[in-house]
């Protein structure tokens, strides 16, 4: 299957996910002081109370079929006595008590997404039967003690091909918007970082009177799940990482490899359209159907429709070429752009078809969690680093907004010092688990799934041809969730490697193809059905709303 490598630059994402990323930027740079302790204590004296807690369960606000409760915990752990913060927790009982062997945590990822109602995402799967499903809103999060940051306006101009004389309001935003964080995260700010949350973990497993747990977490929350396997390995005991993070991409490497993947995906479809000239009829090879768009941009950078330019068309084709049931809208799309006229009412179809490609990724996140977590590493302080990246990345990473991840972000200008440096992951003294990654990825880039698998001596699914985030009983795989079922509940790992088929391609016939079978050539979508074809593909994807 394809691959790409970290030497090649860059990192992903869908299309609508770089707009939900632009406000992260920061302060001055301070790095942190003592790694977070590798073994740690699961039931120190210090931590008994909260260890000791009794939770009182009650029907959930949001949906009566699960119970919530709030736990206390401590706002920093090296300091137990003092601070303390609340944990808003989900639960779904085992259907079968007969058949229970366990509690199973789980994180949307993020970070910073909500996961109270995420047991419920696992409706239909066996993992109702045999395991209390538990849901927490991580510190920081909805319902556990937030932290905010206050809401600022950008003092630059999203674009996809900024100039260069435009990179100082850039970075003047980055500026602003980590004062936005100082001057609303309090105390908590600094603790909320992936070790805590792992530690808060622990004590969820303790006050649920359990040895063990078992985990599944997506996106961000694989790295959430290696920081816990890692500090408490004799707690850990399935435990299930799909859509990884890399182990050594934490965290300004994870964002530049998003536009990698983007790219990747752009120059895939591209190919994939140039063999069906005679359908779309944009270029007959990856190169002329590039050109195309390429000349698509400039028209609308030109004469923007109906609102719709250049920097929307960019996220448009990142988001559209992720996705392969898209493939065919997007290059309908551009064919409509490139043939009417501004101002036609085929132009403005095909910009309200293009506004639902560029918001096919992910809806924007602007809570303080994610500004605070993504800072738990250094960033690098020299900004003309920043700026030699962005130079490239305008260039050959438009398509999904690329050059937003290489600009500078919160972290940046970190306002405050972390107490501890990240984890050192490493597997040692909890079983084998299981890593699954989608080769088109936009989120969180293939490489990232290899890389962790080996990390931590996991097997490794990958799957093959796929831009989905978030596989495993979201993503309809039947291959994935049979492997991963059986699993969690039998505890039998699939092979060491293995490859499951993505989600098919549109079935439209190459030009070859077509010639040898003479078969009948299929009719345009008419530019009216564009938008709402395009919707229901959106509809339809249940990646999770979180940047990783």
């Amino acid at each position: 299957m394809r691959r790409t490598t970290a030497a090649r630059g860059g990192w992903p994402r869908a299309a609508a996910l770089t707009l939900g990323l632009l406000g992260l930027l920061g302060s001055q740079v301070v790095t942190a002081t003592q790694p977070a302790e590798a073994a740690e204590t699961a039931n120190p004296a210090a931590l008994k109370e909260f260890y000791s807690q009794v939770p009182n369960w009650q029907p959930c606000k949001f949906n009566s079929a699960l119970d919530c409760a709030t736990l206390v915990v401590p706002m920093d752990y090296g300091k137990p006595k003092q601070e303390r913060i609340a944990l808003s927790v989900s639960r779904l009982k085992a259907s079968d008590p007969a058949k229970r062997r366990g509690i199973l945590l789980s994180n949307p990822g993020g970070p910073g997404g909500s996961g109270l109602a995420l047991p419920t995402y696992f409706y239909g799967t066996p993992l109702t039967e045999v395991y209390d499903l538990i849901g927490f809103d991580p510190r920081g999060v909805n319902e556990s003690t937030l932290l905010s940051c206050e809401v600022t306006t950008d003092l630059h101009k999203l674009s996809s091909r900024p100039e260069d004389k435009d990179f100082a309001a850039w970075t003047a935003s980055a500026r602003q918007s980590e004062e936005a964080c100082r001057k609303a995260g309090g105390a908590l700010r600094k603790h909320v970082n992936t070790p805590n949350t792992a530690r808060d973990m622990d004590v969820i497993r303790g006050v649920l009177g359990e040895k063990k747990l078992s985990y599944v977490g997506y996106s961000y929350g694989t790295y959430l799940g290696a920081v816990y396997g890692s500090l408490f390995p004799k707690q850990l005991d399935r435990s299930v990482l799909d859509s990884s993070v890399h182990p050594e991409w934490i965290w300004r490497q994870q964002f530049k490899q998003q536009s990698v993947a983007f790219r990747d995906n752009v120059d895939l479809w591209a190919e994939w359209a140039g063999q069906r000239n005679n359908r779309f009829g944009i270029g007959k090879t990856k190169a002329e159907v590039l050109a195309t768009v390429e000349q698509v941009a400039a028209k609308l950078h030109a004469t923007p429709a109906d609102g719709f330019d250049r920097t929307q068309f960019d996220a448009g084709v990142g988001g559209g070429a992720r996705y392969r049931f898209n493939w065919e809208f997007l290059a309908e799309d551009v064919k409509y752009f490139r043939d009417f006229q501004p101002g036609s009412a085929e132009f403005a179809e095909a910009a309200k078809a293009g506004k639902e490609l560029a918001t096919l990724g992910l809806a924007q996140l602007r809570a303080g969690v994610f500004d605070t977590v993504t800072c738990e590493a250094d960033w690098p302080r020299d900004l003309n680093s920043y700026y030699q990246d962005m130079r490239e990345f305008r260039d050959r990473y438009p398509y999904g907004l690329g050059v937003t991840r290489a600009a500078p972000r919160t972290c940046t200008f970190r306002s405050f010092t972390p107490p501890e440096k990240p984890v050192k992951l490493k597997r040692k003294g909890y079983q084998t688990g299981v890593v699954i990654q989608a080769d088109g990825d936009t989120q969180t880039h293939y490489d990232g799934g290899p890389a962790m698998a080996e990390r931590l001596e996991d097997h490794l699914i990958s799957v093959a041809d796929e831009g989905r985030h978030g596989l495993y009983a979201l993503g309809g795989n039947t291959c994935v969730d049979e492997h991963v079922n059986r699993y969690l509940v039998d505890g039998v790992l699939p092979p060491s490697r293995v490859i499951c088929a993505g989600t098919p391609r549109p079935d439209v016939p190459t030009d070859a193809e077509s010639a040898s079978s003479r078969s009948r050539r299929l009719a345009p979508t008419p530019p009216g059905a564009l938008a709402e074809k395009v919707r229901q593909a959106a509809v339809a994807n249940k990646v999770a709303n979180l940047p990783f």
